[in-house]
């Protein structure tokens, strides 16, 4: 059985005409991506093609980690449409971000809120410093190390040269797990401790150490230094 091209299908089945009509809500996540995809290829209409590309990778947030590179591999897609994806999915995680902007981040839940949508897709460990005014609202966010998570490429004078820099009052320290268990190890309970005690000499708020994964079960998506009494 011959598959229907997108032309070929009712104007109600058509992505396009669908959002106009009814919403995005009503779209499934490969009539999304349709859209975004725009064309398909010989004997696989756009949406046949956004739905082998989700089965490919099982789930949209795997399908978000992956690189231009990666993406202009699968046949079908190409440069022009990789760089299509990527930036659809970068412009999603920024607008989670901005979301919490105005938020005070004295909490651990909305450091959390703040990092998980783009942290929770990288797939190597990022060390982060949140910067914080005397409102604990967001000053910046820089990244101070990157890849497998130690005492050598974590540096205290890392961590506050950018404190420093932009005279915050106070800071959160945040990396990923892209195992997805945010429990820390032995590193970075050494880490936190060595960090509390620069920020005591330097008498800057050291507010929370806060380990990104993903919420399983009854479990959170994060761990958090401060709330269980550890700073």
């Amino acid at each position: 059985m011959r598959s229907f091209t997108v032309h070929e299908l009712p104007n109600q089945d058509k992505p396009r005409e669908k959002l106009l009509r009814r919403g995005v809500n009503a779209l499934t996540d490969a009539e999304i991506l349709a859209i975004l995809l725009r064309t398909g290829i010989p004997g696989c209409n756009v949406i046949a093609l956004a739905q082998k590309l989700l089965q490919s990778y099982g789930t949209l947030a795997l399908l978000a980690r992956s690189t231009v590179a990666e993406l202009s591999n699968f046949k079908g897609i190409g440069t022009a449409k990789a760089l299509q994806l990527v930036a659809a999915f970068g412009l999603g995680t920024r607008l989670a971000a901005e979301q919490t902007f105005s938020e005070p981040l004295d909490q651990p839940e909305s450091v959390y809120r703040l990092l998980a949508s783009e942290m929770r897709l990288l797939d190597r460990e990022s060390l982060r410093v949140v910067l914080l005014d005397t409102r604990f609202r967001l000053i910046a966010i820089r990244e101070v190390s990157k890849g497998t998570l130690n005492e050598s490429l974590a540096h205290p004078r890392e961590i506050f040269k950018p404190a420093i820099t932009h005279s915050a009052y106070a800071f959160v320290l945040a990396h990923n797990h892209p195992s997805g268990d945010p429990t820390p190890s032995d590193s970075d309970f050494r880490l936190t401790r060595r960090i509390a005690e620069c920020a005591r000499m330097l008498q800057m708020q050291f507010l929370d150490h806060v380990i990104v994964g993903s919420a399983q079960n009854d479990r959170p998506g994060y761990f958090s230094f401060k709330e269980t009494g550890i700073l």
